[in-house]
C-alpha cells in the first residue's frame, strides 16, 4: 500500500520551484497554481523522457504545501521511494514521475527588470505590435541588431545572402539547428533560443534549446505562443507577455517570459514543419520591427534549409532501402517499396501472397557426380536465369533453399494480378530452363529439370531474424503446402492447389489432378497440374 507524505505548513509569499536533478530545469510553483506534468508540449512541466506520460500529473500549490496527484500514468509517481496517487511533497525532498526526479526548493526572487520607457502600443490593450504572417515563399526584407542594424539595402542583401550561403553549407540536420541556434544570437538581442520540430504525429518536439552563451538550457516554450503561431501561420511580437490577457499561459509566468518572438517553420506547400522562438526574460520591449523582420525572413530560409535536409536524408534512407531490396525484388518494386515509410513495417503483419517454390529433380544424385566448381558454376547460372523469371513478373525472391527457389508476390506490397503474375513466373522459368538444357546438352555438359509448386492465401510476412540480422520473408502453410506441392510435381510440372487456380483471372490450360494427401492436412488436397507437352 502507498504511503502519503503528510501535509506541510509553508507560507504562501514564499517562493518555490520543482528543480530537475539531472538537468537543471527549473519549474516555478506560484500560489494557487495548478501545473499539468508531462511529456505533451501542452503541460505545463514539460518533461520530454519516454518514462513520462503524455500527461502524467498535476501539481498544485495550496496553504498547506504543494501537493501532487497522478493521472494514470503508466511508470507511476513516487514520494520517498513509494508509488503513490497523491500527497504532498515535503519541502526538500524528491518526487519522481517515471524516472525523472524533481527536488521541492525554496528559490530566491529573480532581480526585478530594469525601468523601460513608455512606449505606445499599436493595439490598445494587447502587446503584439505586428503579426507578420509566413508563407512557403516568404522573402521578406532582413536586418541584423546591434552595431550592423539598419545600414541600408546593400547592407542587408549583403546579410541576406551570407545567411543563405551558411545555411546551404549545412545538410546534416543536428548540425544545422546547431547553425541556425548560432545565427539568431548573432543578429538578435535574444537572450535564449528554442527550435521545435514536428515529429511523425505532427507533435512539436523541442530539438534544440540553448542560452546566449552557446549551451544547452531546456526549458518550456511557452504553449499559448506557439500554438498561435502555428495555427495562423504568422511570425508574433510579444512586448511584454504576462501583461497579454492572449498569452497569460502559467509557462509565461514560469519563466518571467517577459519580450518574446516566435515565427512558424513554413516550407513548401505551406507546410509547418515547427517552430523557431527567442525570448529575454529580464527586459521589455527588447525586441522592434526590424527584429520581426529578420525573424520572418531567417524562419522562412531556415524552414527551406530543414525542409531540403529531411528530403536528403529520406533520399538516402531510400536509397540503402533499395539497395538491399534489389537483391531480393525486381528493381521497378524495389523502388516502390523504398519510396514508401508504410511498405514495410517493423515486426511484419499478415498479407495474402501467391508463392512459388521450386526445386531441381535428383540433384543430390547429380551433385555427387560432379566437380564443386562445376556444380556451383551450373546453379549460379541456373539460378540468375531463374531469379530473373520471377523479377520479370514482378515477383520477390525470398530465398534459396538449396536448390530449391522460394519466391511470392504480395509483400510487402501486393496487386490485384499477383496470382496470374506467379502463374506466368513459373511458365516462363520452365520454358528458359528448355533453352538453358539445349545449350548445355549441345556443349556436353548435364541438364536439369525443376518441378514447381504454387499456393496462393494468407501467411505472416515481416522481419525474422536476431538483432545481428534480420531477412524480409513470408511463413504460414501456403508456403508449406506450395513446397510439398513442389516435392510432388514430376520434372517439367507445375502443381497448384483449388485457391491458386480459383485466384487466376487468366488461367493456361490446367489438368486436374486426383487429390493428395500433404503431411498436416486431414483430408487430401484437389490439386491441378499445368506445364507444356
Amino acid at each position: 500500500m502507498s504511503r502519503t507524505p503528510l501535509r506541510q505548513s509553508i507560507a504562501p509569499i514564499m517562493r518555490l520551484a520543482l528543480v530537475r536533478e539531472d538537468g537543471g530545469q527549473v519549474f516555478h510553483v506560484p500560489a494557487g497554481a495548478r501545473l499539468v506534468v508531462g511529456r505533451s508540449l501542452d503541460c505545463d512541466i514539460h518533461l520530454t523522457n519516454p518514462s513520462v506520460s503524455r500527461t502524467h500529473a498535476e501539481v498544485y500549490r495550496d496553504d498547506g504545501g504543494v501537493q501532487v496527484r497522478d493521472l494514470g500514468s503508466g511508470n507511476g509517481t513516487f514520494l520517498a521511494g513509494s508509488r503513490v496517487q497523491g500527497g504532498y511533497i515535503p519541502l526538500g525532498e524528491t518526487v519522481v514521475f517515471g524516472s525523472v526526479t524533481l527536488r521541492l526548493l525554496a528559490v530566491e526572487a529573480p532581480p526585478a527588470p530594469p525601468a523601460q520607457p513608455e512606449i505606445p502600443l499599436a493595439l490598445s490593450g494587447a502587446t503584439i505590435l505586428r503579426e507578420h504572417k509566413i508563407g512557403p515563399v516568404d522573402r521578406s526584407p532582413i536586418t541584423q541588431v546591434g552595431a550592423e542594424r539598419a545600414q541600408g539595402p546593400a547592407r542587408k542583401l549583403e546579410l541576406l545572402l551570407e545567411i543563405s550561403k551558411r545555411l546551404a553549407r549545412v545538410a546534416d540536420l543536428p548540425a544545422l539547428l546547431d547553425r541556425i541556434g548560432e545565427l539568431v544570437f548573432e543578429v538578435t538581442e535574444a537572450g535564449w533560443m528554442a527550435i521545435l520540430l514536428t515529429d511523425e504525429q505532427g507533435e512539436l518536439i523541442p530539438r534544440l534549446t540553448r542560452n546566449r552563451k552557446g549551451l544547452a538550457s531546456p526549458r518550456d516554450v511557452p504553449r499559448s505562443i506557439v500554438r498561435r503561431a502555428v495555427a495562423e501561420r504568422v511570425a508574433l511580437l510579444i512586448h511584454n507577455a504576462p501583461e497579454d490577457e492572449r498569452f497569460g499561459g502559467a509557462s509565461i509566468l514560469l519563466h518571467s517570459v517577459r519580450s518574446a518572438m516566435c515565427a512558424p517553420l513554413v516550407g513548401g506547400e505551406a507546410t509547418v514543419h515547427g517552430v523557431l522562438y527567442v525570448d529575454n526574460v529580464t527586459a521589455t520591449h527588447q525586441f522592434g520591427d526590424e527584429e520581426l523582420d529578420f525573424l520572418s525572413a531567417f524562419s522562412s530560409m531556415a524552414a527551406v534549409a530543414i525542409e531540403n535536409s529531411k528530403l536528403s536524408e529520406r533520399s538516402r534512407r531510400e536509397a540503402v532501402v533499395r539497395a538491399n531490396f534489389e537483391r531480393y525484388f525486381a528493381p521497378s518494386l524495389a523502388g516502390r517499396i523504398a519510396g514508401s515509410l508504410e511498405a514495410v513495417r517493423l515486426g511484419g503483419e499478415r498479407r495474402t501472397v501467391s508463392v512459388l517454390f521450386s526445386d531441381i529433380r535428383g540433384f543430390t544424385a547429380l551433385a555427387e557426380t560432379m566437380p564443386p566448381d562445376v556444380l556451383a558454376s551450373l546453379l549460379s547460372e541456373y539460378f540468375t536465369v531463374m531469379v530473373e523469371c520471377v523479377f520479370r513478373h514482378g515477383g520477390a525472391l525470398d530465398k534459396f533453399i538449396g536448390d530449391a527457389v522460394l519466391a511470392q508476390w504480395g509483400a510487402p506490397i501486393g496487386a490485384p494480378d499477383d496470382p496470374d503474375r506467379a502463374m506466368l513466373a513459373a511458365l516462363d522459368m520452365l520454358q528458359e530452363l528448355e533453352r538453358m538444357n539445349a545449350a548445355w546438352q549441345a556443349e556436353g555438359r548435364a541438364t536439369l529439370q525443376i518441378g514447381i509448386g504454387l499456393n496462393v492465401g494468407e501467411v505472416f510476412a515481416g522481419n525474422i531474424g536476431s538483432e545481428r540480422r534480420l531477412e524480409f520473408t513470408i511463413i504460414g502453410d501456403v508456403v508449406n503446402v506450395a513446397a510439398r506441392l513442389c516435392g510432388a510435381a514430376a520434372g517439367g510440372e507445375i502443381l497448384l492447389t483449388d485457391e491458386m487456380r480459383r485466384a487466376l483471372a487468366v488461367p493456361p490450360p490446367l489438368r486436374p489432378r486426383p487429390p493428395i494427401v500433404l503431411k498436416g492436412k486431414s483430408h487430401p488436397v484437389p490439386i491441378f497440374s499445368a506445364g507444356f507437352d
